[in-house]
């Protein structure tokens, strides 16, 4: 095993989103440790870190990589061999910017070895080039069998990757706002077919305004059939033309009838797609009731995350308060101690004078 641990920290391990290409997803449920490493046998330096038994960072160091602070307790690097970005949540700016040295510090190292391993290998194929035989001839190296980390894969741009800590407070909100989304898009629709149902039911309105008044027109158009056919049955004279003009009338007279049957139909039609419309208009005012109750639980849980948000800044403020006390004390502490060795060495030397 030539690979040995150099350097260790502990810090909360994240990736991004592949398919957003901007969310942070949290590959770790608490801090773990995080450690560089470096291959005696191979010359390369690599940040590893396990959660468990599954290793969720195994990162080589190329020189083309840069470590970014994107915030006080928060740094993130591009690894273009595992296409992904790492992200590293710190409890200080101190193990930060600790990390951050060792990155630079392990990159610079790994630039020179592999300018040395190409001198190496110049150095190396200007004699075989040069030889009796006139073979070409080359030194297995592992960067000539496996290909350097420049030649296996390209560098992700840097610009294009998100510089923000993870938002954990945010999932209440975001539900919600979905939710309020999918309510509005359901009270959307219903203004969009109650609007079509008023149109149709305005239009229904008038036909049956017209179909009343032909009804009227057909009904007195009967009642004077019904006279001229009475005056008609008065003539005996004419007595088998007007039998025969009143058959025709009376097929007119129920082919109006069925016409009228035909409209009262169209008529409670009509009646039952005004009903739908108001049960529609009720479902709409029951959407835009609930639609406000989410709004005012959005605004609840707002006001809950603010409140969430000014505690923790809080007690980290007392934390670090607390801190600087404690390490206030102990300097005293130090200070009072190294004051009595001195005064136990003083008491000594006077018992040995005397």
């Amino acid at each position: 095993m030539g690979e040995q641990p150099i350097f260790s920290t502990r810090a909360h391990v994240f990736q991004i989103d592949p398919n957003t290409k901007k969310n942070w997803v949290p590959t770790s449920k608490h801090a773990v440790t995080v450690s560089y490493f470096y291959d005696s046998t191979r010359n390369v330096y690599r940040i590893i870190s396990l959660d468990g038994s599954k290793a969720i960072i195994n990162s080589t160091i190329t020189p083309n990589m840069t470590f970014t602070k994107t915030s006080q307790k928060f740094g993130q690097w591009a690894d273009s061999r595992a296409n992904t970005v790492y992200g590293l949540g710190f409890s200080s700016e101190h193990h930060l910017s600790k990390f951050a040295e060792k990155f630079q510090e392990f990159k610079e190292a790994a630039r020179l070895a592999k300018e040395k391993s190409q001198e190496k290998m110049e150095l190396t194929s200007t004699p075989s080039q040069e030889s009796a035989g006139g073979d070409l001839q080359s030194p297995l190296t592992p960067e000539s069998i496996n290909g350097t980390d420049d030649e296996r894969a390209p560098d992700v741009t840097q610009n294009s990757e998100p510089r923000a800590e993870p938002a954990q407070n945010a999932l209440p909100f975001a539900h919600s706002s979905a939710i309020s989304k999918h309510w509005e898009a359901e009270l959307a629709t219903l203004k969009g077919n109650n609007a079509k149902l008023t149109a149709a039911l305005l239009e229904s309105t008038a036909n049956v305004k017209q179909w009343k008044q032909q009804l009227a027109a057909y009904q007195e158009e009967a009642e004077r059939l019904h006279k001229r056919v009475t005056e008609l049955e008065c003539v005996s004279s004419q007595a088998n033309a007007v039998h025969t003009h009143k058959a025709e009338l009376n097929q007119t007279v129920q082919e109006l009838e069925e016409t009228l049957k035909e409209k009262e139909e169209e008529i409670e039609r009509l009646k039952q797609e005004i009903d739908n419309a108001r049960e529609l208009q009720e479902q709409r005012d029951s959407l835009t009731q609930k639609l406000q109750e989410v709004e005012i639980r959005n605004k609840d849980l707002e006001g809950q995350l603010s409140d969430v948000e000014q505690r923790l800044e809080k007690s980290q403020s007392e934390q670090e308060a607390f801190r600087r006390d404690l390490k206030t004390l102990l300097e005293i502490l130090d200070g009072k101690i190294f004051e009595l060795t001195e005064l136990r060495d003083n008491l000594a030397k006077l018992l040995e004078c005397s």
